[in-house]
């Protein structure tokens, strides 16, 4: 990096760090000057992540293995944050998976199997960050426009975004006499590959136009700007990072 960004000296741990949002998280809180832990399930994919944060001039990076629904990998994910840097400023709960089936089908195995990971995932990381992040920090929850408007077969998904949401707020009213944020991006439709395999969409019953379409880039940069200083009096907001749908009848 040429210069010092606005996230010099901050530490940084991002889950599902490895997918296309997560990527573009970790890539741009780099490059504004963020120490990154690139965290997931799958340690390879998380160590090639920050071994590209790493090609860029001036840059701290490391990988770990995080599987968020394991309490014991989200203790030491967060203890290898503050031995290696000194402290841990920025979380961002990124990791999530989307199942597609009619609410009727939906098993209490499958529900539990969800929401282990799009709500308590962030539920436990969060849990862990109280505990250590320095006042000054911030929480960002990656949650997703189906918390507000949502089409079929996604239950599951539609209803922990919703609850990640109320989280958010929560952490944004605890978090307050620590000296910490808690904020939330909702991402609409993102060019990932989750996007590409949805069967809404294959089928036809959901419709998309081009320029409903955001890049993952579009939800980094919203990341971006509530972990930094120029968001210190945002807490407990939902930023929809959506090109405008949820605004349209």
């Amino acid at each position: 990096m040429a210069k010092p960004g606005r996230l010099a000296d901050k530490v940084a741990i991002v889950t599902g760090a490895a997918g296309g949002i997560g990527r573009a998280i970790c890539l741009r809180l780099a490059k504004k000057g963020a120490a990154v832990l690139v965290t997931g399930p799958h340690l390879e994919r998380a160590e090639a992540v920050a071994a590209e944060l790493l090609r860029e001039r001036g840059s701290r990076a490391a990988a770990t293995i995080c599987d968020v629904r394991d309490p014991a990998l989200v203790a030491a994910a967060v203890r290898q944050a503050e031995e290696t840097w000194g402290g841990l400023d920025l979380v961002v709960n990124n990791a999530g998976v989307m199942t597609f089936k009619p609410l009727e089908e939906i098993s209490d195995e499958e529900w539990r199997a969800v929401l282990d990971i799009d709500l308590l995932g962030a539920v436990r990381v969060t849990r862990e960050a109280f505990r250590a992040m320095r006042p000054g920090g911030a929480i960002v929850n990656v949650a997703s426009v189906h918390a507000f408007e949502t089409t079929p077969l996604v239950a599951l998904y539609a209803a922990a975004k919703a609850a990640l949401l109320s989280l958010t707020r929560s952490a944004a009213i605890e978090g307050k006499p620590k000296g910490l944020r808690a904020n939330a991006v909702v991402p609409g439709a993102v060019d990932t590959a989750m996007l590409r395999d949805n069967p809404n969409l294959k089928s036809g019953a959901e419709r998309l136009d081009p320029e409903d379409v955001g890049c993952p880039e579009d939800v980094a940069s919203a990341v971006a700007f509530l972990c930094s200083d120029d968001a210190a009096f945002v807490t407990g907001a939902a930023l929809a990072v959506d090109g405008g749908r949820l605004a349209r009848l």
